[in-house]
């Protein structure tokens, strides 16, 4: 059977994959956009599995919310990024450290 503890690795898992690559590949910006999805998803993992081994709905309420907010972040992070493609022609992350305003 399925317990909390596989759910708890999966998600440690997911969030370290997540935080190295943030901190291994810092030359491609979307490279780090996914890696902040990876960690999100497993925070919404350890939400939802904690919310169903406790039988209360708020763990997956916020597991929703977070869900929105990483979508919104995803298209704005993206449209940001295309516009920034459009101006300079790469999107290398040493490049963008040298904007301005």
């Amino acid at each position: 059977m399925i317990g909390i503890e596989h759910y708890v690795v999966v998600s440690t898992i997911l969030f370290v994959l997540g935080v190295l690559g943030i901190f291994l590949n810092r030359k491609n910006i979307i490279v780090i956009l996914m890696a902040i999805e990876l960690i999100l998803l497993a925070v919404n993992i350890n939400m939802v599995a904690f919310s169903a081994f406790l039988g209360d709905l708020v763990g997956q309420v916020f597991a929703m919310f977070i869900l929105t907010v990483a979508a919104a972040e995803a298209a704005i992070g993206l449209a940001i990024l295309m516009i920034y493609f459009r101006g300079r022609g790469t999107i290398a992350v040493d490049d963008a450290n040298r904007m301005k305003g």
